[in-house]
């Protein structure tokens, strides 16, 4: 970074703090909002871009060989005429961090050149691209980018301050994503009724990353595929955590599996359904209270 740059940052800041700091002003005769005379030029080098920081990330995911990792691990593309699975991939998510929300909005990075020489890239995938490109994904190509993305995630967590992930909470949880039609290919009608699909999501909610999400159809039970996410869950973060306590409701109480996450050394903080044979009682694993009369909430702890 050049010398000067905080020296100019700070001064800035300062004449702001001098502009808004606390005055005993006078009735004003004009409106504060005066300009009149303004005058717009187009400088031939300079140039700017909504999206400064696109570089910068850029430069995160090449450090982090998240680029190389792409290419290694998701093979789409036969050939690459003239892009790389790394690319799409990217052009993708760098829609989403430029502000972009559908895939029309690449059109606008396309047709924008200080973005593309951010990127350092000569052109990027236009929107009909970008969609053919998503629809050659198979489940197994969907997982293997979520690896990509998990050992990326995993570089940077192992440079954090210690402490960084002393107790890890990992959350799951269904949700309902609905759409506009009915004849989408696995969709379902949710017990909502609602037309779509039934997300899984698997989260860390200490820095609210989604690790693992899996979609299911919209009639899938909320808890239906979940301990093998979980288990891949927990993996991952048990590289660099102290401790892992997983987290959810009554669906996820995978009673068959809770020996085993103990014998693990986990902890779960996960809801059960009320009846008879659980009210009031006091396990081995935790303590086992009603609340509200429907169901109770069950903290299981190794010990």
């Amino acid at each position: 970074m050049n010398r000067n740059y905080p020296q100019i940052l700070r001064n800035r800041k300062n004449r702001i703090e001098r502009r808004l700091e606390p005055k005993n002003w006078e009735d004003q005769a004009r409106p504060m909002l005066k300009a009149s005379n303004i005058y717009y030029e187009m400088a031939e080098r300079a140039q700017g871009m909504n999206c400064g920081g696109i570089g910068a990330i850029h430069l995160m995911v090449q450090r982090l060989g998240l680029v190389e990792d792409i290419d290694q691990h998701l093979e789409l593309l036969k050939v690459h005429l003239p892009y790389h699975e790394s690319d799409h991939v990217l052009n993708l998510a760098y829609n989403i961090v430029a502000g972009g929300e559908r895939l029309e909005d690449i059109e606008l990075r396309r047709q924008d050149e200080v973005f593309l020489n951010g990127l350092g890239a000569e052109r990027i995938p236009d929107p009909t691209t970008a969609g053919d490109f998503t629809r050659r994904f198979s489940e197994a190509d969907i997982t293997a980018l979520q690896e990509c993305l998990n050992r990326a995630r995993l570089k940077v967590w192992k440079v954090q301050p210690e402490g960084f992930l002393k107790e890890a909470f990992i959350d799951v949880d269904g949700t309902i994503a609905g759409t506009c039609g009915e004849c989408k290919q696995g969709i379902g009608l949710s017990y909502k009724g609602i037309w779509g699909y039934a997300p899984l999501l698997v989260t860390l909610a200490n820095t609210k990353e989604v690790l693992y999400l899996v979609n299911r159809p919209g009639n899938a039970a909320s808890h239906s595929g979940s301990v093998e996410w979980i288990d891949r869950a927990v993996a991952l973060v048990m590289q660099v955590a102290e401790s892992v306590t997983i987290r959810g409701d009554t669906d996820f109480t995978n009673t068959g599996y809770l020996d085993g996450w103990e014998q693990q050394g986990l902890k779960f903080i996960l809801g059960i359904d009320a009846h008879e044979g659980s009210r009031g009682v006091e396990g081995s694993r935790g303590v086992i209270k009603e609340q509200r009369g429907q169901s109770i909430v069950s903290c299981f702890s190794s010990r």
